[in-house]
């Protein structure tokens, strides 16, 4: 991570002000910083800074005293970040962003950094929270949707909102998703909290910290040649709805019909927009309104136009309909009704049981580690907890700790399921965490699972299934190449039947009743896992 150093310059530049919000520490440690009375002290010391700086204190940490920049061992800054959180939450605040470089000669083996403290405890997790996942056509405009939506501006006609999703330079260029984009926005008891500028880590924080209700988007890929990515969005990632885009100028498409059968396949309640509403005419919308009850209804979903039926009608009968309502990134059409209905529809995955989180993304923080990424299955998470990580490509399981926990950049002492997470890990470095990976508590007695048994149902294939085919199977986050061998030794497509499924070069784990998409070219096929222990 690279810092701001004019931040540092400023701290260094005021000093240590007595009972000023600026404070400079070269390191803290467990040991010597929270014994009896010590953290007390600190706790009620860093309170009063925060107090001073109207709820914002600074904590330079790497610097002496006098100010002189030292630098540590990334292994103390890190113990450093640890105590400063537990001295934070107990005076009532929160670290909300840590700036780091390293010092120290070519090598820059040391660590500086800048911490902000922010008045307030830690997010305290609820069942307010929902991850919609968006899918439809590429240049349908999900992204820019989101964009609209996460952030309260208008869209310029040219995809302008869509730059505070895509994270890639060459994805804002070429104006196209390669990979999955995050975004969130909230609900209080004056409506919606948006973000003013999503470039800002501190942005997002912020809505996490003031909103009472959150809605986080998983926005995925509309080109066909990232189809895996977008299967990847929508199977693992353990979303309650699903939001189908279909432009007004372009309506459905194949790719449009293979997107919902994926978002059906995988039984999520699913809602249509149809967007670009302020670029045809009201005929030609109505036109794309019709196309798209007769899609719904060809796969025997029941189409419920928002216009007509109202919102709380959506809201309640989600699941066994399918809503649709007309929208404008640009006019602001349909944008009010998405408000209201994201900020009435109820959490489907509740996630009961131990915690259980399968590895979507992972990456290194200077000063933190490495850090894995993804949303909670099930159960709650601590910092401080210890976890298992695994399966190794050898099928043991590694024990690690837990160092800390994000949610859209904001610091969270716990995570239950259904929320979008990056857990800090100790223990174990970022090259040895894979995706497909799964987090257990440290008392689980996990088997990896290389072979099992499945109901299958083949969507699309030019020919038969037989023995000895081989697609990428998606199951929560694992993609891996698998061998097919059907019972009876072949399926045809549109049959179902049971196949028995052996993951080509590792061990995963699985359990009885999650589902999977498989695909392989242009065959695609969906499966429920029926017997791990065939």
């Amino acid at each position: 991570m690279t810092a701001d150093r004019a931040l540092l310059e400023r701290a260094l530049e005021r000093g240590e002000e007595e009972g000023g919000p600026i404070e400079f520490k070269e390191r803290l440690s467990r040991e010597v910083h929270l014994v009896d009375g010590r953290m007390e002290s600190l706790a009620a010391q860093l309170r009063h800074r925060v107090l001073s700086g109207d709820g914002e204190a600074t904590y330079v940490v790497g610097v002496t005293d006098d100010g002189h920049v030292a630098g540590i061992r990334p292994a103390d800054f890190s113990e450093s970040m640890d105590v400063l959180s537990l001295l934070a939450e107990e005076a009532g605040a929160h670290i909300e962003d840590v700036e780091t470089w390293g010092v120290g000669g070519e090598d820059e083996s040391g660590l500086v950094g800048v911490a902000t403290i922010r008045e307030g405890a830690i997010l305290d997790t609820d069942d307010s929270h929902i991850v919609v996942g968006t899918a439809g056509h590429v240049d349908h405009g999900k992204s820019t949707l989101v964009g609209t939506l996460v952030t309260g501006q208008a869209d310029d006609g040219q995809g302008s909102t869509r730059s505070y999703l895509d994270v890639q330079p060459h994805e804002v260029e070429r104006g196209l998703s390669a990979d999955l984009s995050y975004a969130v926005y909230g609900f209080d008891d004056d409506g919606p909290v948006r973000m003013d500028n999503p470039h800002r880590k501190s942005d997002r924080a912020r809505v996490v910290e003031e909103a009472d209700r959150l809605v986080s988007f998983v926005d995925t890929v509309g080109h066909e040649p990232w189809l895996r990515t977008t299967i990847r969005g929508l199977v693992g990632q353990k979303l309650d709805y699903g939001l189908l885009t279909v432009a007004a100028d372009d309506g459905p498409t194949k790719t449009t019909r293979e997107h919902l059968g994926i978002l059906l396949a995988t039984e999520l309640p699913t809602m249509v927009a149809i967007t670009k509403t302020d670029v045809v005419s009201e005929e030609r919308v109505h036109e794309v309104e019709r196309a798209v009850e007769r899609l719904l209804r060809d796969v025997e979903e029941t189409p419920l136009r928002i216009e007509r039926h109202g919102v709380a009608a959506a809201a309640e009968e989600i699941g066994d309909v399918v809503p649709i309502l007309k929208t404008s990134a640009v006019t602001g059409t349909g944008l009010d009704a998405l408000d209201d209905l994201f900020e009435r529809l109820p959490k489907t995955n509740g996630g009961d049981g131990d915690f259980r989180m399968y590895i979507d993304r992972t990456y290194s923080v200077t000063g933190v580690g490495a850090v894995a990424s993804g949303t909670v299955n099930s159960g709650t998470v601590e910092a401080g907890d210890d976890l298992l990580l695994g399966p190794m490509p050898d099928g043991d399981f590694r024990e690690v700790e837990v160092r800390s926990i994000e949610m859209h950049y904001h610091r969270v002492d716990r995570a239950e399921a259904g929320r979008i997470v990056g857990i800090a890990l100790k223990g174990v470095t970022e090259a040895e965490i894979e995706r497909g990976m799964v987090l257990l508590p440290a008392d689980a007695d996990p088997t990896p699972v290389r072979e099992f048994e499945a109901e299958v149902v083949v969507l699309n294939h030019p020919t038969r299934i037989g023995t000895g085919y081989e697609p990428v199977v998606h199951l929560e986050t694992i993609s891996e190449a698998a061998v097919f061998r059907p019972e009876g030794g072949h399926l045809l497509p549109g049959d179902r039947g049971v196949a028995t499924v052996e993951f080509k070069f590792r061990p995963y784990l699985i359990e009885e009743g999650q589902r999977f998409v498989f695909r392989e070219g242009r065959s695609k096929g969906v499966g429920t896992v029926t017997d791990i222990d065939p």
